[in-house]
């Protein structure tokens, strides 16, 4: 193989395999990454011709996918078997060739030959590699002037056949992930979908069940109290779910809106604690809030939607703390907000797990499902009311020791705005 080149053609062949690096990384189309290369390959190569084939799974052959521009229609979407061309062999032995002489060589698929009406007369190919596996071949054809392929034109053409590889892998990749993201966004509009029709469709009959069931229970002798006391517990268990679904339909659908007024976190804390408090005795567990006598600490917000939120933050904390445990209730100013913080000394939370508690109907394990209950909406509804007033909220835990349970709130609608553009910006 011929060595000679001179050194302002090397420094050119650089210049270019520059260029087209940055061509590579900017471009997200297959199409038109492919045929650049092909274009800037028959230059560099000095070649009548370049061709990249892609590797078909579904056949088991090797595709053309660019072609130089005045063979498109006839040679795109060609197929070259893997056991009887030169392609297959540099694809499956992933390792270079070249012909010099390529007019009677045996090896030579010679049906794309026929069908376009072309002679290959000489041959440098390479293979197209990511994580060392194949993944296609780019072959440059005919060197211009019956000249020689030299070790220049494979170095170049190696060059270019690594930086194509990694292009085409990550356009493949993300086209992947588009089609993945697609498919979430379909499952959560399915989703969403069907929170709606089924928090509508459930109200009518379990409006029945309970109305009955009291008027039953009025009617009934003591031989049948107990029964029927199962009965309005749990359908009022499943009308807390349902309007827990028709909380997230309506966030979804955008239906929520804050009706603003001034009300103090002390109070609203003492009677959430208070609300709690049977509940927590009956469980052994040790109930405290904590705020501030000398020190009002006032807000401008929706005060239901901040009850709503606490109110999930302690049950969860209470559902998740075994007996001779402590759950406790903070509140704190913080330079324009007010923090609340609902501490606890339950079964913790994995740490590969803090993430995702705030998803929709997220358990952070199926046997604390079975033993606790619940469909996983309670802390997603704390997220969607903090975030509606243009809060905060996360969570810091330990398993097996507890967890803090942390939310941020501006006092007032101006700060709202000015922390809404904050988090906008990031």
């Amino acid at each position: 193989m011929s060595k000679k080149q001179t050194q302002p053609s090397k420094i050119r062949r650089l210049e270019r395999i520059v260029e087209i690096s940055r061509h590579l990384s900017s471009t997200h189309d297959l199409t038109s990454l492919l045929q650049a290369i092909v274009d800037i390959a028959c230059e560099l190569t000095d070649s009548a011709g370049v061709s990249i084939l892609l590797y078909d799974h579904a056949s088991g052959e090797l595709r053309f996918e660019a072609v130089p521009g005045i063979q498109d229609q006839e040679m795109k979407g060609m197929s070259v078997p893997l056991d009887s061309s030169i392609a297959g062999w540099i694809f499956t032995h992933t390792r270079p060739m070249v012909l010099q002489d390529a007019t009677k060589d045996p090896r030579i698929y010679r049906e794309i030959d026929k069908s376009t009406q072309f002679q290959t007369n000489s041959l440098l190919g390479v293979p197209l590699i990511v994580n060392q596996q194949p993944i296609g071949v780019i072959e440059a054809v005919n060197k211009r002037d019956n000249g020689h392929y030299t070790e220049d034109d494979l170095a170049v053409l190696e060059t270019l056949a690594g930086q194509a590889a990694i292009a085409i892998e990550n356009v493949r990749l993300l086209k992947k992930l588009k089609d993945a993201n697609a498919e979430l966004l379909r499952l959560d509009r399915m989703k969403s979908d069907f929170i709606a029709i089924a928090s509508h469709e459930l109200r009518t009959p379990l409006g029945l069940i309970l109305g009955h069931a009291t008027f039953l229970k009025e009617l009934s002798e003591a031989d049948h109290q107990e029964q029927l006391d199962v009965i309005i517990r749990s359908a009022m268990r499943l009308k807390e779910i349902i309007e827990d679904m028709a909380i997230i339909a309506h966030d979804d659908e955008g239906k929520s809106r804050i009706r603003r007024e001034s009300f103090s976190i002390n109070d609203l804390i003492i009677e959430i604690a208070q609300k709690y408090e049977k509940a927590a005795d009956k469980k052994g567990i040790v109930l405290e809030s904590n705020v501030s006598k000398d020190e009002e600490l006032i807000i401008v917000g929706d005060k239901e939607k901040i009850s709503l939120a606490l109110t999930n933050l302690v049950e969860n904390a209470l559902t998740f703390t075994d007996s001779g445990g402590q759950v406790g209730i903070k509140a704190e100013k913080d330079e324009g907000y007010v923090k609340v913080l609902i501490v606890d000394t339950g079964i913790g939370i994995p740490a590969d797990e803090q993430e995702r508690i705030f998803d929709r109907f997220y358990q952070v394990e199926s046997h604390l499902t079975r033993k606790h209950g619940g469909m996983g909406l309670g802390l997603s509804i704390a997220k969607a009311m903090v975030e509606m007033h243009n809060g905060q909220i996360w969570c810091e835990s330990k398993e097996g020791m507890g967890s803090l349970f942390c939310f941020m709130l501006p006092v007032d609608e101006e700060k709202a705005s000015a922390a809404a553009r904050i988090f906008k910006t990031n």
